[in-house]
């Protein structure tokens, strides 16, 4: 409780209170921009903050950390455009709540679902910090393994009577993310030739071109009809005096706080393990919110499908703070950005942090759930006049604001005009998904998820000396075995639990 309150009363300080509130208003501007991210802004201010004090520094990081996940269902809801990669599956159901004339419901269902998963993340950072890190450390390559394999099979899960059409994007997706330098072998595959493609095909442009380039084709399809969706929506919107901005009411908050917990945990849990981040999170708790409510159609326009993946990847972000601040062991990549943050301050990650320096250590914890307090009401207000002054944007209009922010955030990423070709290209690919009703869903995990299964296959294999035996030998791979085989194995229990209820019982 002591080191609590030294950690609290840093904000005491005005520079580092304002800081703070100006990184979570920052955050959320960063992530309604598509293209642009936390990871992005905070490599950014870095050397700026080299000058500052720390604790003003450090509070500015925390609090762009915690509102850019927020920020990004905002684009994903009103364009179906993510403006973070963690919101891609918020557009999902997002969208058509856009659709409906719900847009501004949607959104306070997105900025209440990310508190309520950001806080949580921010109290398990606070009470169990050490616990918890101990446990993320008995992750081998094994344990990432099936880590993704689980993440894989929840591809199945979700798949229904398209289970075909789902494997085949899977494989698509399996072979993107074989482009590149072998980990194993440094050999190139599938390069080309071209050397822009030895490192890979980079997430954030692949990301806007499946979203944003391929919602400016579905509204180019739209050209010579009656009215594009975009106008629609407008009108829906207009007309829905119910739709507004505000908290969710008591029946709501009923309804929706299994889905808070469920999707809550499985954010807290796959943040505090290295390497495992938001999208496995927001898949997997979107998955299990599925599994949950078998009689709502998720996909259009249902609560729990916003819900969700909201609270995942906000609970994401704190408890990946976990590790790097108990062990010094970066969770996901933005927190491996505030080790170089903390570095360049000179401090030292790890158990050192709370001995030596408490203060800083209790006042990132504390800036945490601070910036989640201030979230929700700034981001309510933030919505309220951005909501309605996108839909009423006319959709020739929208439609060259959403390519001017497409190529200014692919283009941003590493200033690379290669990058808008990767843009263009998947953004092609998600249309001729879509034409021929091809889900997106495995393409997107199956091509993140590769290269974390081939790199820790092979270290698994090395380790093991070419057992696979090891993936059962181990309590923790058991246990992901066990519920992979689960999830790929209940679609064919459910059909058939369908077919033994349809044969006509006998008199």
């Amino acid at each position: 409780m002591e080191n609590i309150l030294i950690g609290l009363q840093q904000f005491f300080n005005p520079m580092v209170f304002l800081a703070l509130m100006g990184g979570t208003l920052l955050g959320l501007i960063v992530g309604a921009l598509p293209g642009l991210n936390d990871s992005i802004t905070i490599a950014v201010l870095i050397p700026v903050t080299f000058g500052m004090d720390p604790h003003v520094a450090l509070s500015l990081l925390v609090g762009i950390y915690c509102a850019s996940a927020c920020g990004g269902s905002i684009p994903a809801v009103l364009l179906e455009i993510p403006g973070t990669a963690s919101a891609m599956v918020t557009a999902w159901d997002g969208y058509p709540m856009t659709l409906k004339g719900k847009s501004k419901q949607a959104l306070s269902l997105c900025m209440t679902s990310s508190f309520f998963g950001g806080i949580s993340s921010a109290l398990v950072l606070l009470f169990f910090a050490p616990i918890l890190a101990k446990w993320a450390l008995k992750f081998g390559p094994p344990e990432y393994f099936m880590l993704a394999i689980l993440g894989m099979s929840t591809v199945i899960g979700m798949a229904g009577k398209n289970i075909a059409k789902n494997f085949l994007s899977m494989c698509l997706g399996l072979w993107i993310a074989c482009i590149g330098m072998s980990p194993t072998t440094g050999m190139a595959r599938y390069t080309f030739g071209t050397a822009s493609l030895m490192d890979g095909i980079p997430l954030i442009p692949r990301m806007i071109g499946l979203f944003g380039i391929y919602s400016l084709l579905k509204m180019y399809d739209a050209v010579g009809k009656k009215k594009t969706d975009a106008a629609i929506a407008s009108e829906n919107a207009v007309a829905s005096s119910e739709d507004r901005i505000a908290l969710p009411g008591l029946s709501m908050c009923k309804r929706l706080l299994p889905t808070w917990l469920k999707s809550s945990f499985i954010g807290n849990v796959l943040g505090i393990i290295p390497g495992a981040g938001m999208t496995m999170a927001i898949f997997l708790a979107y998955d299990q919110a599925k599994k949950s409510n078998p009689k709502l159609e998720f996909g259009t326009g249902v609560p729990e499908g916003v819900a969700a993946p909201e609270s995942a990847n906000n609970a994401v972000v704190a408890s990946s703070m976990v590790p790097l601040l108990s062990l010094g062991i970066p969770g996901n990549g933005t927190s491996a950005l505030f080790l170089g943050a903390l570095t360049i301050q000179g401090l030292r990650t790890g158990p050192t942090l709370f001995n030596d320096y408490p203060d800083m250590a209790y006042m990132i914890i504390i800036g945490f759930i601070l910036a989640n307090l201030a979230m929700l009401p700034m981001s309510l207000v933030f919505c309220k006049y951005l909501a309605s002054k996108v839909l009423k944007l006319n959709p020739q209009v929208l439609a060259a604001g959403v390519v001017i922010l497409c190529v200014t955030g692919a283009y941003s990423y590493m200033n690379n005009l290669f990058h808008i070709g990767v843009m263009v290209v998947f953004g092609l690919i998600g249309y001729l998904f879509w034409k021929f009703g091809l889900p997106q869903a495995p393409l997107i995990l199956s091509s993140i998820l590769g290269s974390m299964m081939e790199s820790n296959w092979v270290s698994s294999m090395v380790y093991a000396n070419n057992s696979p035996i090891v993936f059962i030998q181990r309590p923790i791979s058991l246990v992901l075995v066990i519920l992979s085989a689960l999830f790929l194995l209940w679609p064919l229990v459910q059909r058939l639990k369908k077919r033994l209820m349809s044969v006509p019982q006998a008199v």
